[in-house]
């Protein structure tokens, strides 16, 4: 029974340490102990050890930092390789034995090694492969390929490069190269995402929650089919005379399961998270695809948008502060009734919102097509077909319109 609370108790900590990482700055958890462990993890911990160990550790943690955080290294990636190798190693060494079963064919024994197979393919496409390296070379063309807005971006020079900037692009410190199209450096891939990896990148978080999933689902038949071969539910029922229903019989089938197949059940819980937390990152980045937008350009609007609505409040407040100087200037008024005083509107609320203009923005299917067919800099841009450029514009409207009789029905 002590391992089993051992469990539960590890699964509700493991939980609280996620949710507390993710979720912790959130203004639901502002004041509670979420937001004080969230603060732990991202900044105490570390300014904590940075002044246990003293100066010379500093410098070495420091150091450690620089080579993990701001230079290329292979460190992610390896653990990547690990943690799925581990995984797969422990499926094969406590599940394997049980397939074929009751519920399973034997099919899934090579299924697994293919689907694992080719999630290795994607991590090594994304890793590898150019995310879109601008150079003196093809930098004409990707200036013509994406005209700067005069919001975000504007004509400048890379300060590094020492060549023109194009519109989307962006110099990566860690990689030390400008990139067409960046939306992030990812750790995990040791490599830019721009715009020639984009369509690895999304297929690779794509393929790693279907994989999760598939893995949760795996286990979970193995182990309803251990259930029903072992004949537990008759045994419980007829035996030890408990009701045959799901509330007397769940807490006894979940305490066997602990006791029988407790790593099978950690590495169905541990697959289920991770899936969830694939699905909500994978989520993210199809909205940023859908919109043709990158998370770079998601920060710089973000910024944008917060400098405009202060300005605007500013310009509002000068105008307000302007006209309440001219009333007092004029004559007297008879006072004004108490109740049009408190509904009059303020002229702070007239403020002007600040909207997203996003030229990059083709519809849904041309920004879909942009991600999986990127332009090859050594192949001079060319306008889209006209007629396949109408063909899309047709498609997207027939989209937009399905999605939208779905949402009212």
């Amino acid at each position: 029974m002590a391992v089993q609370w051992l469990l539960v108790c590890h699964g509700l900590a493991t939980l609280l340490v996620v949710v507390s990482f993710l979720c912790g700055q959130w203004p639901i958890f502002q004041g509670t102990f979420i937001e004080r462990i969230h603060y732990f993890i991202t900044f105490g911990a570390y300014d904590y050890f940075l002044g246990v160990f003293g100066s010379k550790g500093t410098n070495v943690i420091l150091s450690v930092e620089n080579f993990c955080c701001d230079r290329p290294n292979p460190i992610l990636q390896v653990v990547y390789l690990a943690i799925i190798g581990a995984t797969y190693y422990f499926i094969v060494q406590s599940t394997f034995s049980y397939i074929p079963g009751y519920y399973i064919s034997g099919v899934h024994r090579y299924t697994s090694l293919l689907a694992v197979g080719v999630g290795v393919v994607l991590f090594l496409l994304t890793s590898f492969s150019d995310p879109g390296t601008v150079t003196a070379e093809n930098v004409s063309k990707y200036l013509s390929a994406y005209p700067y807005d005069n919001i975000i971006y504007s004509e400048k020079e890379c300060a590094t490069c020492r060549i023109p900037k194009p519109a989307r692009s962006k110099h990566c410190s860690i990689c030390d190269r400008c990139v067409a199209r960046f939306d992030h450096h990812c750790g995990w891939m040791n490599n830019c995402i721009g715009e020639r990896n984009t369509r690895f990148f999304m297929a690779f978080l794509l393929w790693h929650f279907l994989l999760c999933i598939y893995g949760t689902v795996a286990i979970g038949l193995v182990l309803a089919g251990r259930l029903k071969e072992l004949k537990v539910i008759h045994i419980l029922t007829v035996y030890y005379g408990i009701e045959n229903s799901f509330a007397s019989l769940a807490p006894h089938v979940v305490q066997w399961l602990l006791g029988s197949y407790n790593t099978q059940l950690l590495l169905m819980v541990f697959l289920a998270i991770v899936s969830l937390l694939l699905a909500g990152f994978f989520s993210y980045h199809a909205n940023l695809c859908f919109t043709n937008t990158t998370t770079n350009e998601t920060f710089k609007w973000e910024d944008y948008i917060r400098w405009q609505q202060k300005l605007n409040e500013a310009k509002a407040s000068t105008a307000a502060l302007k006209a309440g100087i001219s009333d007092l200037n004029c004559e007297r008024k008879p006072p004004e009734s108490k109740w049009k005083a408190f509904f009059r509107r303020s002229r702070l609320e007239d403020v002007e919102p600040v909207s997203k203009n996003n030229i990059y923005d083709k519809g849904f299917l041309r920004n879909l097509h942009e991600i999986i067919f990127p332009s090859h800099p050594d192949i001079p841009f060319h306008k889209p077909n006209q007629s396949l450029a109408k063909n899309l514009d047709k498609l997207d409207s027939l989209f937009i319109f399905i999605y939208g009789y779905y949402m009212v029905c």
